[in-house]
């Protein structure tokens, strides 16, 4: 298996690498095939974050967690992806022989999304600076001005931004492949109605799908 590790935010450390590489290959030789492990690991706001992605064929297994330890961050990262892999691991044995119906399509012919996370402005903060702006403000004799435009209000930052391909696949297959990156949502190209579904996790366990579909046509009176 090819294995490629980034450190984000801090310094490189080889311990961290083998500790990371060990605990993928334990994961790999549950794999049928072999493929590519990429792990990152970064520092943010005093938090060690441990984002770990496996490729298996064209199936993609993810885990994602934050402790106070890098090590924990790694096991915790770990154990998402082995609890899916134990889940789904006799439906990828035989997937794995079917890529070529499910995947047919070449990458380069397949579409991206582009998938971004956003922070929203504090509430409080914008309140508080509003309050203050308008107590500082003294009265002032009426003056006729031209219009102006409104000042938009503070803009939502963008913390970042993935860029995902875009598989044919069913359903079923749609929410196994969710499943396995850890997601709560999951793009892919419905072959069975041949068009771009979501399918997502429910607040009560259950599953969703979105599907678009054409407009009803009105019937016309005679």
């Amino acid at each position: 298996m090819q294995f490629n590790i980034t450190f984000r935010q801090f310094g490189a450390s080889d311990s961290l690498k083998e500790y990371a590489r060990e605990k993928v290959e334990r994961v790999n030789r549950l794999l049928d095939r072999a493929g590519e492990a990429h792990v990152v690991l970064s520092l943010e706001r005093h938090l060690h974050h441990a984002d770990i992605t496996i490729h298996s064929g064209a199936w993609v297994l993810r885990g994602r967690d934050k402790s106070d330890d890098m090590y924990a961050s790694i096991d915790l990262a770990m154990d998402k992806i082995e609890r899916q892999l134990r889940r789904y691991r006799d439906k990828l044995k035989t997937h794995h022989g079917r890529e070529r119906v499910h995947h047919r399509h070449d990458l380069v012919e397949q579409l991206r999304v582009r998938h971004a996370v956003f922070e929203l402005p504090d509430v409080d903060e914008l309140t508080s600076q509003a309050e203050a702006s308008a107590s500082e403000a003294a009265p002032k004799p009426a003056v006729v001005v031209p219009a102006q435009p409104a000042a938009p209000s503070q803009a939502a930052r963008e913390v970042r931004a993935t860029h995902l391909t875009v598989k044919p696949l069913t359903v079923d297959d749609a929410v196994m492949q969710m499943n396995l990156m850890n997601n709560d949502f999951y793009v892919f190209h419905n072959v069975e109605s041949e068009s771009l579904c979501i399918v997502y996790r429910r607040k009560d366990g259950q599953y969703g799908l979105i599907e678009p579909h054409a407009p009803a046509i009105a019937a016309t009176g005679t």
